[in-house]
C-alpha cells in the first residue's frame, strides 16, 4: 500500500460518470487517501452527493462542446478557460498527487490543470468507443483506463489498462431470488422479466413493451418495469389490462433487489448498466439508445453479444411479434439463460474500483520514489 496522498476525481454531468467516480472515491478513501470530487452544476450531481456527505466537492462551470461553427463555441471556450483557472486555484490549495477524470467535459479542465501542475493524470473510458472529451483529454494524460478492452484501438500510442467500469457500492451482492421477489410482492414460481431504460431513452423502450404486452399475457411471466419519470402509470395500467403480474415504478433505489429478482433483463446498453448486468451475471436483451453519441451503445452491446451474454435488438427493427417471441423463448429455456449469465459474469473484470485505485496508487508511488 502506498503512502496516503490526495486525489482529485472529476466525475460529474451524468450518472455514467458520477457513480463510477464515487465508487473509486470510496475505494481510495478506504485505503487512507484524501479525495476531492469535481462535479458539474447539474442537479443529478447535487442529489447524488447528498448520500455522500463525507466527500468534499467543488462544482465546475463547464459545458459540453458544441460544433466549432456554432456561435455557442465562443462561450464554450470562455467557460473552459474559466474552469481551467478555477481548477488551478483549487490545486494550489488542495495540492493533489493525482487527477482522475471519469469522462465528459467536466473532466477536461481538471485533467489539463493536472498536466500543467506535473501530476499523474488518468482518464477512464467506460464505453466501447470513446467520447469527444476523452479523445481530447487522451492527448495529455499519463494513462487511459478502459471499461472494454476493444476501446484500446481508439487511443494509439497511449498506455491503456483495462480496469472495467466501477460499479456503485450500494448495489452490494446478489440476494436470494425469493427474498428479492418478496420486496415486489411477486411470485417465485413465475419467470421474472426486468425492463429498464436508464436515465435517458426510457420512453422508446417503454413503447416497445406496451405493444408486446398483449402477446405475453398467456405466458407464465411477471414484469418489473422501471419506466423513468413519465410512463409509470401508463405501464401499470397496460399490464393490469393484460392481467400480467407486475411491479412498476419510475425508479427503484435498491437495485440489488431488482437485479436479484430478474431472470431476464431488457435494457439499454449504457456502460454503467452493462457493468451492473455483468456484476450480477444476468442474461439480457439489449436495445441500444438510437440517439447515443456516435451510436456508442450499439458498440457496447456488441461486446456482450459477441461473448454470448446478450441478444442485440436495434429499436428501429423491432416488431411486437418477433420481440415477444424472443422474450418467451429465452424465458422458457433455462439452459440458454444460464449460458448467457455465465458469459455476462466473465465478460468484464472483477473489482473494477480496486483496479482503478491500483493504477492511481502505482503511478503516485513511482513519483514519490523518484
Amino acid at each position: 500500500m502506498s503512502k496516503p496522498f490526495r486525489v482529485v476525481i472529476a466525475c460529474g454531468g451524468t450518472g455514467g460518470h458520477l457513480f463510477p467516480g464515487l465508487a473509486v472515491a470510496e475505494t481510495l478513501k478506504e485505503r487512507g487517501h484524501d479525495i476531492l470530487l469535481i462535479v458539474s452544476e447539474k442537479s443529478i450531481d447535487s442529489v447524488a452527493l447528498e448520500a455522500h456527505p463525507d466527500f468534499r466537492y467543488e462544482k465546475l462551470p463547464s459545458i459540453g462542446m458544441p460544433s466549432v461553427l456554432s456561435p455557442a463555441f465562443v462561450r464554450f471556450l470562455r467557460r473552459s478557460w474559466e474552469s481551467l483557472g478555477y481548477c488551478r486555484n483549487i490545486y494550489r490549495k488542495f495540492r493533489p498527487a493525482a487527477v482522475l477524470g471519469m469522462g465528459g467535459f467536466t473532466s477536461t479542465a481538471p485533467l489539463l490543470a493536472g498536466r500543467i501542475h506535473g501530476l499523474p493524470t488518468f482518464i477512464h473510458e467506460s464505453n466501447a468507443i470513446p467520447g469527444r472529451a476523452n479523445k481530447m483529454a487522451a492527448r495529455f494524460v499519463t494513462e487511459v483506463l478502459l471499461g472494454f478492452g476493444a476501446c484500446a484501438t481508439h487511443f494509439p500510442g497511449k498506455k491503456c489498462v483495462v480496469t472495467g467500469t466501477p460499479v456503485r457500492r450500494d448495489l452490494g451482492s446478489p440476494l436470494d431470488r425469493t427474498t428479492a421477489l418478496e420486496a415486489f410482492k411477486l411470485d417465485p414460481a413465475r419467470r421474472t422479466l426486468l425492463v429498464m431504460g436508464g436515465s435517458q431513452g426510457a420512453s422508446g423502450l417503454n413503447q416497445v413493451l406496451f405493444k408486446c404486452a398483449p402477446l405475453l399475457r398467456e405466458q407464465s411471466i411477471q414484469i418489473i418495469h422501471l419506466t423513468g419519470e413519465r410512463d409509470d402509470r401508463l405501464a401499470a395500467a397496460n399490464y393490469q389490462r393484460e392481467d400480467i403480474p407486475h411491479y412498476v415504478a419510475p425508479f427503484h433505489h435498491k437495485m440489488e433487489e431488482v437485479y436479484s429478482a430478474a431472470d431476464l433483463v431488457i435494457s439499454r446498453a449504457g456502460a454503467a448498466s452493462l457493468s451492473e448486468l455483468s456484476h450480477f451475471g444476468l442474461p439480457s436483451i439489449l436495445v441500444p439508445y438510437p440517439y447515443a453519441t456516435d451510436d456508442h451503445q450499439t458498440f457496447n452491446a456488441k461486446v456482450f453479444t459477441d461473448a454470448g451474454a446478450a441478444e442485440l435488438q436495434p429499436e428501429a427493427r423491432i416488431t411486437p411479434d418477433s420481440f415477444a417471441t424472443l422474450i418467451t423463448n429465452l424465458l422458457i429455456h433455462d439452459s440458454r439463460r444460464e449460458q448467457m449469465a455465465a458469459a455476462a459474469r466473465n465478460i468484464l473484470p472483477r473489482n473494477s474500483s480496486a483496479n482503478v485505485a491500483d493504477e492511481v496508487e502505482r503511478a503516485v508511488a513511482a513519483v514519490q520514489k523518484s
